[in-house]
Parts: C-alpha cells; sequence; structure tokens
C-alpha cells in the first residue's frame, strides 16, 4: 500500500511541475514576427481636425494612439497587417486645452507628435470712437 501510495505521489507531482513549466514558457509576451516600414504626416484642417495619414508595408500591423498629459489613450486604431493605407480625421474640438500626444507604433519603433490645443481669447478693440 505504501509504495502505491509514494508512486502516486511522485506521479502527480512530476504532472503538476512539468504542467506549470509549460504553462510559465508559453506566457511570455509576442514580439511581432515581422514589423511593417511605414511614415506618416499629421496636419490640421481649416475646420479644426486632426488629419493622420500613414503610409506602410503589407505584413506587419501599425497602431496609431491619441495620450493626453497623464497617459490615458483617448483615440486608438490599428492599421491592420494587409493595408498599406490609412486616413483618419479626429475631432478635437471637445477636447479640453492641454498637452496631448500623437503616438504612431509598429511594435518596435515609435513615432511621437506632440500637440497643443490652446483657446484663443477674444479680442476686445483697443480703441473706441464716439461721435457727438
Amino acid at each position: 500500500m505504501k509504495t502505491l501510495l509514494k508512486s502516486l505521489l511522485v506521479a502527480f507531482t512530476l504532472t503538476v511541475v512539468t504542467f506549470s513549466v509549460s504553462q510559465a514558457a508559453s506566457n511570455k509576451p509576442i514580439r511581432p514576427t515581422k514589423v511593417a516600414a511605414f511614415q506618416t504626416a499629421l496636419f490640421t484642417t481649416a475646420e479644426g481636425k486632426l488629419q493622420i495619414a500613414v503610409d506602410k508595408e503589407t505584413g506587419g500591423a501599425v497602431v496609431v494612439r491619441l495620450r493626453n498629459t497623464a497617459g490615458t489613450d483617448l483615440f486608438v486604431q490599428q492599421v491592420g497587417k494587409r493595408h498599406q493605407t490609412a486616413r483618419m480625421r479626429l475631432d478635437i474640438s471637445a477636447l479640453p486645452d492641454g498637452l496631448y500626444q500623437v503616438v504612431i507604433s509598429n511594435g518596435l519603433e515609435n513615432v511621437k507628435y506632440a500637440l497643443t490645443l490652446a483657446t484663443q481669447e477674444p479680442r476686445v478693440p483697443t480703441r473706441l470712437i464716439a461721435l457727438k
């Protein structure tokens, strides 16, 4: 009886150890196997919107993010592996004044653009003309 119990205990221990080691090896972060080279352009439109253009190679994904100073993502859009171009127009008129960052990444390299939103105060005319 003792030998049977010891054999079962050893077999169970080896099973648990093997299973935990195999799970630990499979939980490694996945690095992209192929990264796509990309080019970007940012500009504002006459309506005050932010236009983002991304041209990239096929075979790798590119992620576009708009972040505030706290690091919170306000906008996230992934350009898929099979797409070569992406054009995005963001309405930033509802965002409060402050500093923002546009980050475009292919998993290996990041391109960061600083974006400052500031509302201009209305100007009061400096001279007054009165007629009698």
